[in-house]
């Protein structure tokens, strides 16, 4: 690469970049895309939550019957066509909904950073909204994760009741299985989390839990562009249980790789990582774990989804 820095070749590019990240309601959406806000900053990724492109209030899906997970009580067709204006750069007025009140706050101007990141239940519902999406990405808790993360997030930062998450949850259920679910298929990449073969306990102790990144074959590539492991250092260094398993499947006629990572690795090894990316890439600093004697399997997959992420605007640079 001839770049002394390539997101100064983001920041000067035209071209928005969009990420579009699918799952059901607190699965963990914004924790795997976290790693790319930390390495390009503020100046360069924004976010829309399609929370903001639901139709109806949580007084009028209470009154019809149904949850925001069916795709009536969304507007996607507007989110469809204010898609297609940022990618062109041009501003839109954004909806804002407000989780504390349940009802719509007034619209707000809202103007595309070079990478935008889209984050929903309904992210990869349409061939509308898929059409403009550069990399996709869904995630797929084990639902007794997920409900124990939805019961910690709504009754905590929510303020709703502990009773009133658990009906929730088993009215969406149906829901998730008819309409969320099946978005999968349409994802670059598939992230399952289960609680540790270490330990259920590590997971509220630690945050460490059972890691699984699905992935389909790369279908462009760059010369020089590798991840690797230190093995030494894994031996070396660590004093803490860590896994790591790759198994191939066939899901609708694709081949798929299923990375399996699990427990906790010596940020070390992590560290030897980021600057690999680092010099591969010509995307510096990546330092999105500082200070840590251990990163997860959930921040490891972070890490490898930021490298195949970068491949892939490079790739769009490179060929544009």
């Amino acid at each position: 690469m001839d770049y002394k820095n390539f997101k100064d070749t983001i920041a000067a590019s035209p071209y928005i970049f969009t990420i579009g990240v699918a799952g059901d309601s607190g699965s963990g959406k914004t924790t795997f895309t976290q790693g790319v806000r930390s390495i390009f900053g503020n100046d360069l990724v924004s976010t829309i939550t399609l929370d903001d492109y639901h139709s109806l209030d949580r007084a009028g899906r209470k009154e019809q019957g149904i949850t925001a997970l069916d795709p009536k009580a969304n507007r996607i067709d507007r989110l469809e066509q204010d898609l297609i204006q940022l990618r062109r750069g041009v501003p839109i007025h954004k909806p804002v909904y407000n989780h504390t009140t349940g009802k719509f706050d007034p619209p707000v101007v809202f103007r595309p950073n070079k990478i935008l990141i889209l984050e929903g239940l309904h992210t990869l519902f349409t061939p509308g909204l898929r059409k403009y999406l550069d990399f996709t990405l869904f995630v797929d808790p084990e639902k007794q994760v997920k409900y124990d993360w939805k019961l910690k997030r709504d009754v905590i930062k929510r303020g709703y009741s502990r009773d009133a998450v658990l009906k929730e949850i088993s009215e969406r259920e149906p829901e998730y299985e008819r309409y969320i679910a099946p978005q999968k298929e349409f994802a670059d990449a598939v992230i399952g989390i289960d609680y540790s073969r270490h330990g259920q306990q590590l997971g509220e102790e630690r945050n460490v839990y059972q890691v699984t990144l699905s992935q389909t074959r790369m279908k462009q590539s760059i010369e020089n562009i590798d991840l690797s492991l230190d093995l030494y250092s894994i031996l070396s260094l660590s004093e803490r249980n860590f896994s790591l398993e790759f198994v191939t499947s066939e899901h609708d006629g694709h081949r798929m790789g299923r990375l399996i990572i699990d427990g906790e690795l010596s940020a070390h090894v992590v560290k030897k990582l980021e600057h690999s990316i680092e010099k591969q890439t010509q995307v510096h600093p990546i330092s999105i774990f500082k200070d840590r004697p251990y990163v997860t399997a959930g921040e490891l997959a972070q890490l490898i989804l930021c490298w195949r992420i970068i491949h892939r605007r490079i790739f769009l640079e490179t060929n544009r």
